[in-house]
């Protein structure tokens, strides 16, 4: 997603500014809305809302902590924490949760980035980071993080046209990772049968299936814009390279807005207890403010 925030914009300007948006929010559209299937193979939409693009704009999860109710967990421009962008950090993409732990996917704002970072949050709070050293052709974006049903592999993508996805073991869950932070190698690819473009998340359905949100509109890829992908793979991760059959399912609505303009497809979500997909789309023009999420349920 676009940057909404400078990286060295004050903390009392994202105040004001998420003030704002709040407003403009308000008047884009009712909290929640009822809405018939469109066209999505598999899935039928039950319902939409709207989040705040600040705090909700990049991507979502579902976490559940032990011994205490599930919740959706969002992600924006406004939640990095200020440490995290002091060290250079200023793009945090669609984060994923497993046994409590949440997952995030931070890229560089430097002119010549030579690494990602993955910042692990723990279920007492605490937090480590680990940094993983970019390979020759390596795109820099760190779009999304995706973490098998196991838990012992996290599945990133990079952006532009790409033909494979990355699979690295998930940092402190996986042994083979330092328990405090530290280097992070790739472990693997999912090498995907078909190109796919400008991936903004992904989440594992089931230990073979992962659906996945393109913010591609050329259609050159697919017969749809902004196509709902799924990715069957061969067999659940192992860490070695697995192969990936690539399904378009449809277009990711660019619907329910005042304003008129580009939309922009963002991060996604499967919580397994429910059911339910949510699949996130910004807003366009000065609506920018506010991102809708649709839910869907599987038909």
């Amino acid at each position: 997603m676009r940057l909404l925030i400078h990286p060295r914009t004050r903390t009392h300007t994202r105040t004001l500014a998420a003030a704002a948006a709040a407003g403009l929010l308000a008047a884009v559209l009712p909290a929640s809305a009822a809405h018939a299937a469109t066209g999505i193979t598999g899935w039928t939409q039950v319902t939409h809302y709207l989040e705040n693009s600040l705090t909700a704009g990049q991507g979502v999860a579902t976490v559940d902590p032990a011994g205490a109710a599930s919740y959706q967990l969002y992600r924006g421009d406004a939640s990095i924490p200020l440490g995290v962008r002091i060290e250079g950090w200023n793009h945090v993409g669609d984060p994923d949760s497993a046994a409590g732990y949440i997952f995030d996917a931070y890229q560089s704002g430097s002119s010549s980035p030579t690494s990602k970072m993955f910042r692990v949050t723990t279920p007492s709070g605490s937090a480590y980071e680990y940094t993983h050293t970019l390979l020759p052709g390596e795109e820099y974006n760190n779009s999304f993080v995706a973490v098998s049903p196991d838990t012992q592999w996290m599945i990133a993508g990079e952006w532009d046209t790409m033909s494979h996805l990355q699979i690295y073991p998930t940092p402190i869950l996986n042994p083979q990772t330092a328990p405090n932070g530290g280097s992070l190698a790739l472990s693997g690819y999912v090498q995907l049968d078909h190109q796919v473009a400008d991936v903004q998340g992904c989440d594992f359905v089931t230990a073979t299936k992962l659906i996945c949100s393109s913010d591609d509109s050329s259609q050159s890829l697919f017969p749809d814009p902004k196509p709902l992908l799924e990715v069957d793979l061969a067999h659940a991760p192992t860490g070695g390279d697995v192969t990936g059959h690539v399904t378009d399912l449809g277009p990711i609505p660019q619907t329910n807005s005042i304003c008129s303009g580009s939309f922009e497809a963002e991060g996604l979500d499967y919580d397994p207890t429910t059911g339910i997909l949510r699949v996130e789309v910004v807003q366009p023009g000065v609506c920018v403010v506010a991102t809708t999420v649709y839910e869907y349920k599987a038909s």
